[in-house]
């Protein structure tokens, strides 16, 4: 059998690094494995499913690198879902409740009270025919309730070892609301099945899910597939993350500058045993292994993302990013690139040093005397990387000045700032004409 993944977002929201990273770890197990990657749309949510937010989902993973073998939606299974709940019912595992609400609240309150768990009690399962047909002639329409085994699940997790939930400690779970749309139970267990999936890989969070899944699979004739559970990814400061959270949404993040491949590597790195680096796609697949995925929740913190970002555009050739560059309005070719990519954190930073060349800069003179031997000892042009440093010696040696009492004067002059790339490769981009003008204190 081909291992098969899925990865099967809501479209209620964009979607942020934790889901991200769940999407991540199911890629990379089915590229390391020669399998498929199916990407479900589960909107079963209808009041709350966007299609700008499938579409962002889609155009999102895809920039990440995540491509998807074959796609489905949920809404537009149905009828297989429809199938399946008959089957349960036909079987006595899917049953009528006619509770609202506000009683089922009433009731978990006052279970609460008496020190019971609160769990539903299986009223709706005394009922008799006249009984149903009363509550239903008063307008009520029943929600459908799964029925449990009420023994114990046991399964091996593929992360977090044998796993075993007692679900005589569950509620009955509702797999059909009141106005028949079906909860995302049901249709996620009914796709599983439909499209052959081998391996399920998650968050921790759904582990009591599993148990019930379980048991739904095996009431609808079929094996269970395997479980991974991974601890969740949390906030630099150990918050929950969530769609609501925008700043962590791959959208938010792919517009604040950061690279693919650089959020594609904290991904599949973040959590493990193996240190957060660079790699290239293919050897992150033949790297993932369940067994390198801790048990302890992972913390994503934008400044190690942020550093591992400046990392990888400090290795970019001019050629990765000539067309880019250029979309920002940016020119100097190669040699410009060269010059101040070891000062970047985004690629956009780029656009803030090329008036550095271009102009216009407002120069900054701290010494007015200095400034006035260097423009005094500029030597003609051409220029290259080694002017810098004869210019400088020259000036040195006219004016006593050394260390920082040279070299700030005349950045300041030449750039208008504190700090930036080597003067010694953007000097000769500068030129002559600019480079003596702001010398002199002229905007250039």
């Amino acid at each position: 059998m081909i291992p098969t993944v899925r990865f099967a977002p809501s479209p209620t929201g964009l979607i942020h690094v934790g889901n991200a990273r769940t999407a991540m770890l199911n890629f990379l197990f089915a590229r390391k494995h020669d399998g498929r990657f199916l990407l479900r749309i589960d909107d079963t949510d209808t009041e709350r499913s966007r299609q700008e937010f499938e579409d962002a989902i889609i155009e999102d993973l895809d920039w990440l690198g995540i491509t998807h073998d074959f796609f489905a939606r949920q809404s537009e299974r149905t009828k297989e879902h429809a199938a399946a709940a008959e089957k349960l019912k036909a079987a006595g595992r899917l049953y009528p409740c006619y509770e609202t609400a506000a009683e089922l609240e009433r009731r978990r309150k006052r279970q609460i009270a008496q020190g019971q768990p609160p769990v539903y009690d299986r009223a709706a399962l005394k009922l008799g025919d006249a009984d149903r047909a009363r509550l239903e002639a008063e307008g009520r329409a029943p929600h459908w309730r799964f029925k449990l085994s009420q023994t114990k699940v046991k399964w091996h997790d593929e992360i977090r070892g044998d796993v075993e939930i007692d679900t005589a400690h569950l509620s009955d779970p509702v797999l059909i609301r009141e106005d028949g749309r079906f909860l995302y139970t049901l249709p996620s267990v009914v796709d599983d099945i439909e499209f052959a999936i081998t391996h399920i890989i998650r968050g921790e969070d759904h582990v009591t899910n599993t148990a019930v899944q379980i048991e739904i699979f095996e009431a609808l004739g079929a094996k269970a597939p395997v479980f991974a559970h991974h601890p969740l990814l949390i906030g630099s400061g150990g918050q929950a993350l969530s769609k609501r959270l925008g700043s962590l949404s791959l959208r938010s993040l792919r517009e604040d500058g950061i690279e693919p491949l650089t959020l594609a590597c904290y991904l599949a790195r973040t959590g493990t045993s193996d240190a957060i680096a660079l790699a290239a796609p293919e050897d992150l697949a033949a790297g993932f292994d369940f067994a390198r995925i801790g048990r302890a929740p992972a913390h994503f913190d934008p400044a190690e993302l942020l550093k591992l970002n400046a990392k990888l555009l400090h290795g970019l050739p001019y050629a990765a990013v000539e067309g880019r560059l250029l979309g920002l309005g940016v020119g100097g070719g190669e040699a410009f690139w060269e010059a101040v990519k070891p000062n970047l954190a985004r690629l956009s930073d780029v656009a803030d040093l090329w008036p550095l060349v271009a102009g216009p800069v407002t120069p900054v003179i701290e010494n007015a005397a200095l400034a006035g031997a260097a423009a005094d000892l500029l030597p003609p042009e051409p220029w290259d990387e080694t002017t810098w440093g004869a210019w400088t010696k020259a000036v040195s040696g006219r004016t006593g000045a050394k260390g920082r009492n040279l070299y700030h004067p005349l950045r300041l002059a030449l750039t208008g700032r504190d700090n930036g790339p080597e003067l010694k490769k953007l000097l000769p981009l500068i030129g002559r004409g600019k480079a003596l003008a702001r010398l002199k204190g002229d905007t250039a």
